[in-house]
């Protein structure tokens, strides 16, 4: 029924009742007495006042003013946390709407449960990762320190090379923290992107000068996809895309391919933005393991990334800053053929 608000359903059930009691008393009238149109129309008019008042106060009183409580408690509970109750008048509203707003709002309590319940896998995963992370360096400082208290402080051939290790293992810790001190920032907004117009060409040609004696030595060489002559101008963070830069050239580095390799970075004209490429030809990443690749602590392969060092935080940074600037990153990668980060900036 598209009009089952009280007043449209009392008028339709009354009219029927009418209707049914005129063709019973035409009937009747003419089997045994004589029919007179007055008082038909008097009692048929009589009839449907009472009817129409009849269901119209029982709609009203008993059906209907549970509608009103249903609709009023689902509105209470849209309502934010925190949010003062709001007074006001709830209208009469037809079955239909309400059944339509009541499974409106279950289906959006259905979606928020189905993220409750990944939101929960995902912290389940986060603490054993960190467990996981942290657990190696903490008992390989307890090994050292044990050691050089079991008598290995006064030998010199290995108390200087023990605590040479703690200190590494320390600045690990130290590493992990940080990255995620960075990483909350981040997500919590504690962090102002101050905005400015800078050369991107310039600040890759930065970057790359920066770890190009850390390519050397593992044999790669960084370059350019092309000849930027001209410069391409960006508004961002220059700061925080000069980390972008960093960790993704250097992941490039550190898991490119295992003899001479090659990294590209390539920009591209996208109208309003600009796309920024980084390009390996390592050993590629699997379909699977790709829409995992920003999560903190993901490694595609665990054994290989670990022996490479790194906190497995820097693309979970690389996409909360890239965010931070309401912009893009994405990957493609193909196996044995190679990686590309892309990602976008607004042009200047």
């Amino acid at each position: 029924m598209r009009n089952s608000d009280p007043k449209n359903l009392s008028l339709g059930n009354a009219f029927l009742v009418t209707l049914f009691f005129s063709i019973i008393y035409t009937l009747v009238s003419y089997l045994f007495f004589q029919f007179r149109l007055l008082p038909f129309i008097i009692v048929n008019v009589l009839l449907f006042v009472f009817v129409y008042l009849l269901l119209r106060y029982t709609l009203e009183k008993f059906i209907y003013h549970k509608i009103r409580l249903i609709y009023k408690t689902i509105y209470n509970l849209k309502r934010q946390k925190g949010t003062n109750p709001e007074k006001r008048e709830f209208a009469i509203k037809s079955i239909e709407s309400v059944n339509q707003e009541v499974l409106e709002w279950g289906e959006t309590k259905k979606l928020e449960i189905e993220e409750l319940k990944r939101a929960e896998v995902y912290r389940r995963e986060f603490l054993g990762n960190i467990y996981h992370e942290l657990k190696n360096p903490i008992f390989n400082i307890q090994g050292y320190v044990l050691t050089l208290l079991d008598g290995g402080l006064e030998d010199q051939s290995i108390n200087r090379e023990y605590l040479l290790r703690t200190e590494k293992s320390i600045n690990r810790m130290i590493a992990i923290v940080e990255d995620l001190e960075t990483i909350s920032n981040l997500e919590t907004n504690q962090v102002s992107m101050k905005m400015s117009k800078f050369d991107i060409v310039d600040l890759t040609k930065e970057v790359i000068d920066y770890l190009e004696l850390k390519a050397k030595k593992k044999k790669k060489s960084l370059e350019f996809g092309a000849k930027y002559d001209r410069p391409i101008i960006v508004e961002a963070d220059l700061k925080w895309i000069r980390q972008v830069l960093v960790n993704l050239i250097d992941n490039s580095i550190k898991y490119g391919r295992l003899k001479v390799g090659k990294t590209e970075v390539s920009f591209f004209d996208m109208d309003e933005n600009i796309l920024i490429e980084v390009t390996d030809d390592g050993p590629g990443i699997n379909v699977e393991d790709i829409p995992r690749l920003f999560e903190r602590f993901f490694r595609a392969d665990k054994d290989r990334a670990r022996d490479k060092g790194g906190t497995g935080l820097g693309l979970s940074i690389v996409k909360h800053i890239i965010e931070s600037h309401d912009q893009t990153i994405n990957v493609r990668s193909r196996i044995d053929v190679g990686t590309t980060f892309a990602f976008t900036l607004k042009k200047s």
